[in-house]
């Protein structure tokens, strides 16, 4: 045989070959792979296995090619890879399938044929038992296939005669045999692995996005969710949004009465975002609470958090963070910020003033910062917006900012409650980011003066 004749013998293997893989592909997208992959096997399923794998032993046979009185073929290829999947059984059901249609052909190999196409079935379940029910490794998978090919060849020139011509078939057709069926099995074996390895993603990532759901719910647990937040006093108005850019996230917002009169107002952003970010959130959501329960001074609830944060934070996170004392009988507002974007003043015809900045510097960064307090008289009818620069730095599908300006115009829209208000701003950079991937999360904070201020009910 001359080297295109032995081209064209691979080629033709190649192509039984071919045949096979894509059905046995085909398998992994069916309920019974279910099995397969947890190699727990019912009759029923070891049944079908058998059949469809003696099936691709029979096709292997007949889409062979007639060389010197026997067949170039790939008849082990089947018994083999249904032992490799389903196990002895399976594997000895196919061979014995495939050895009874090669013996009804005759010839002068038939016998050796037929034993071989056997043995396969066993080798790869052997293979299956070796590697304790599971998939080997694709390097295991080719020596298989030369195992079962060669002891093929030496079952041949063992027991067919007459041997001469034995041996010069077995010459012809080892080499394109053993190369096409190590091939196939290789070929094969990497295509269940990485359909293996999908599952197991696809699984996790099911597993990790019910995780983070979860870790959503409880974030959003935190922070006060229900508005209006005080339904029975008429001396306050007051609302708030969080929508996280991931299923987690770093901002944070928070309003608590620390007596009758007088009410904080909190709003931060963790430095990164993600797991990471939200758990330092909710440290801070905490901390903060138990130190505004000692002091209500903005500048000493600050120096405390900040205190607390820097110790054991190796990972150098940090929050900005802007916290306020509000008397709800006079207006009076007392503040302090950590390295926050300063809130805005919203008159009643949406007139906004930027209040001013006081000293201050992220929190958990370093120990033992100053930070100033401002102060401040809400008049009736007059808001205080606190807002992280998701807000300002949401960008649009060309990468431009919302910035301070789109803000402003936004609150001057005018709005007649604070849930009126944070409305305003999130309809307006949803228009202007145009259904855009949100790039930070974003945090709104409302809390108003009414123009009717009552005594308390």
């Amino acid at each position: 045989m001359d080297d295109v004749e032995i081209v064209d013998l691979i080629v033709d293997l190649i192509k039984a070959m071919a045949v096979v893989i894509v059905v046995a592909y085909l398998l992994t997208r069916t309920r019974l792979y279910r099995q397969v992959i947890e190699r727990r096997f019912t009759w029923t399923g070891r049944i079908f296995l058998i059949l469809l794998f003696g099936i691709f032993s029979i096709w292997g046979t007949l889409a062979g090619v007639e060389v010197l009185g026997g067949i170039a073929n790939t008849r082990d290829l089947g018994p083999a890879l249904g032992g490799l999947l389903g196990g002895p059984i399976v594997g000895l059901g196919a061979g014995v399938i495939g050895a009874v249609q090669r013996l009804t052909m005759g010839g002068f190999t038939a016998v050796p044929c037929a034993l071989a196409t056997v043995a396969a079935g066993l080798s790869g379940g052997v293979v299956f038992l070796i590697f304790k029910r599971r998939l080997p490794p694709i390097w295991a998978a080719v020596l298989l296939a030369v195992f079962t090919e060669s002891f093929h060849m030496g079952l041949t020139l063992l027991m067919a005669r007459p041997f001469d011509e034995a041996l010069r078939l077995v010459g012809e057709v080892i080499g394109p045999m053993i190369l096409v069926n190590a091939a196939g099995m290789g070929l094969f074996v990497f295509i269940v692995r990485n359909e293996e390895q999908e599952r197991v993603t696809a699984a996790q990532k099911e597993r990790m996005e019910g995780e983070l759901a979860v870790a959503r719910d409880i974030q959003l647990g935190i922070v006060p969710s229900i508005f209006p937040p005080f339904p029975h006093r008429r001396d306050v108005d007051l609302h708030a949004s969080l929508e996280s850019a991931r299923e987690v996230g770093g901002d944070l917002y928070d309003f608590q009465f620390v007596d009758e009169d007088r009410l904080y107002v909190a709003l931060g952003d963790v430095s990164g975002k993600g797991v990471p970010a939200s758990l330092f959130m909710a440290v801070t959501i905490t901390l903060l609470r138990a130190v505004s329960q000692r002091t209500v001074a903005p500048d000493e609830v600050l120096a405390r958090l900040n205190a607390a944060l820097c110790r054991n934070n190796e990972n150098s996170m940090f929050v900005t963070l802007f916290f306020a004392v509000y008397d709800v009988r006079t207006g009076e507002l007392r503040y302090s910020t950590g390295g926050h974007p300063p809130p805005y003043v919203v008159g009643p015809g949406g007139e906004a003033t930027a209040l001013s900045q006081v000293a201050g510097a992220g929190l958990g960064v370093c120990e033992g910062i100053e930070f100033g307090v401002g102060e401040l008289m809400l008049r009736p009818g007059e808001a205080l917006l606190l807002y992280s620069d998701g807000v300002t730095e949401a960008m649009d599908a060309g990468g431009a900012l919302f910035g301070e300006r789109r803000l402003e115009e936004a609150l001057r829209a005018g709005a007649i409650d604070a849930g009126g208000l944070t409305e305003a701003v999130r309809a307006a950079v949803q228009r202007f980011t145009g259904g855009a991937e949100q790039s930070d999360d974003l945090t709104l904070l409302a809390l108003r003066r009414p123009a009717d201020v009552g005594p308390a009910a």
